[in-house]
């Protein structure tokens, strides 16, 4: 069968009759026919949005897992324990017992304490190698859905048997094969929520996408909670909603019709428009069909040559995957790979460690969970708000500096007295500065490449993120002010690396590489 073939009409309709019809890419039939944000892509968005929370179940445990629980003096009149490095050995107990986490279960203390940073450490590289796997398989053979269903199965799989760690080198492993498959479920679930959405609704839909990851970890507190003395039962509580999604949500979930349409899948493609567009209560005319944005219109022309057809055979291959390799060899994408690198690691070692200095307050552990969990919301919703006003570059840039500037002026107070009220205040206006930046990145990159390499890219700048995850809690260590100077440092940086990006607002959402650097010539020409 020719590779042309799935791209004509259904029907075997010949050339004649394409040229009859009005050839459209997707943004411009769901703007025009289909509706931009109707009720199919509001169920379809909640539907997937919510393996956000999967995700923040799957990292966030470690807080509550690892905790290191009170002791109390088990002799008579509680008097006399020994060195409390000692554990049991000298006397003393664990206030809710020994099973209550991995810390009291494996005498995690005093000069054993390294491994819990090295646990969560060994987690965050697995995400990052997971997050390039993944992205990878998502843009070729096994697709947006299917690769979400995939890392779904296995988190609950590394999730359950985690549970049954003998010790703390079983524990660290199934850790690090967790987070190798928890690490794309984010960026999976992004780009499949968004990608049936029209261009002036994308953005906000976008945003939106980090409230379920944020209502996650509250969710977290709450079961947590009813866990306190079993961080084994945490682990099958926290590992069965995955398998939940997959058998209860992902049926009604569907695959994205820009990934068909990449991989010369267009019957398939237009049967997920058509469907969009009942749904919403509008009409796709039968004479509309789906292309490209790299193939010409042949409409105008009122005929297709030969070499037409020869070049589009040729070019399907090209279209139907691609790889970071592609991205490197592309002038309009390589510098936006390497830029959008280095701002996700920043912006991620400024979020997660301002994240970690706010959940270690002497507090209630689960009320501040919760706590943090919901101050990052009025970020969230202040992006969605002003995304299409000011735009994505602008914004990034704002968000960055903010964080950056009141992380510079924490390192300059001192903390003592009342001013270590104000050098909180400080923290907290950085991280929702943070916040916003790390929720609007995931839009924001994602437009910066064409459809047959996002997932590719979006894996790699996860990668990048990861590895700011794994240095955070490294720098949280650095003493009171210096991780403040660093945060800040990373911030500012970070805002001044977002001027040499392009601005992505209002633009179309590229399917090819090809269409990405036509489509950029046009705008500067």
């Amino acid at each position: 069968m020719s590779t042309t073939e799935p791209l004509l009409p259904a029907g075997g309709a010949t050339a004649a009759k394409i040229n009859k019809g009005k050839r459209l890419c997707i943004d411009d039939a769901l703007s025009m026919h289909v509706g931009e944000f109707g009720r199919w892509q509001l169920r379809h968005f909640v539907l997937v949005s919510a393996a956000w929370a999967l995700e923040a179940l799957h990292t966030m445990v470690i807080i509550f897992a690892d905790r290191e629980p009170a002791m109390a003096c088990g002799l008579p009149g509680g008097r006399g324990c020994g060195d409390r490095c000692a554990g049991a050995a000298a006397g003393w107990e664990w206030a809710d017992g020994a099973a209550s986490s991995t810390v009291a279960e494996w005498g995690l203390v005093c000069s054993e304490r390294y491994k819990v940073g090295l646990a969560q450490a060994v987690f965050f590289a697995g995400c990052m190698i997971g997050a390039g796997v993944f992205g990878h398989l998502s843009d070729s053979f096994l697709g947006r859905k299917g690769s979400l269903q995939v890392v779904c199965v296995l988190n609950a799989t590394f999730g359950l048997l985690t549970a049954l760690s003998p010790n703390y080198w079983a524990y660290a492993a199934l850790r690090l094969l967790t987070g190798f498959s928890t690490g794309s479920v984010g960026v999976l679930a992004f780009v499949l929520a968004t990608e049936p959405i029209g261009p002036s609704r994308r953005g906000a839909a976008g945003m939106s996408t980090f409230y379920f990851f944020s209502g996650g970890i509250a969710a977290l507190a709450g079961v947590a909670a009813l866990f306190p003395r079993s961080w084994r039962a945490l682990y099958v509580v926290t590992s069965l909603p995955s398998l939940a999604f997959v058998a209860a949500v992902a049926p009604f979930v569907s695959e994205s019709p820009r990934w068909y349409l990449v991989r010369r899948r267009a019957d398939d493609a237009m049967r997920v428009v058509r469907a969009i567009a009942a749904a919403n209560g509008r009409c796709l005319p039968d004479e509309v069909t789906l292309k490209l944005d790299d193939e010409a219109d042949e409409e105008s022309s009122g005929k297709e040559s030969v070499d037409d057809a020869s070049s589009a055979k040729s070019s399907s291959s090209s279209a139907s995957s691609g790889s970071i390799v592609d991205v490197f060899r592309s002038r309009a994408t390589r510098s936006r790979l390497v830029l959008s690198v280095l701002i996700n690691l920043l912006s991620s070692v400024v979020y997660y460690g301002l994240s970690l200095n706010v959940v270690n307050l002497k507090t209630n552990l689960y009320v501040s969970v919760v706590a943090n969990s919901l101050a990052e919301m009025p970020a969230y919703l202040l992006t969605a708000l002003l995304l299409d006003r000011f735009g994505r570059k602008p914004l990034a840039i704002g968000t960055m500096l903010l964080s950056g500037a009141f992380c510079t002026a924490g390192s300059l107070i001192a903390g003592a007295g009342v001013m270590r009220v104000v050098r909180m205040a400080c923290g907290v206006v950085g991280i929702f500065g943070m916040a916003a930046t790390y929720n609007l990145l995931f839009i924001y990159t994602a437009e910066l490449f064409p459809t047959v390499v996002r997932n590719a890219a979006l894996g790699c700048t996860a990668q990048a993120a990861q590895m700011g995850a794994i240095v955070a809690p490294l720098v949280v260590v650095l003493g009171e002010r210096v991780p403040f100077a660093v945060f800040g440092a990373s911030g500012i940086v970070g805002g001044l690396l977002v001027f040499y990006l392009p601005e992505t607002k209002n633009k179309p959402l590229y399917d090819t590489m090809a269409g990405l650097e036509e489509g950029e010539k046009s705008l500067l020409g």
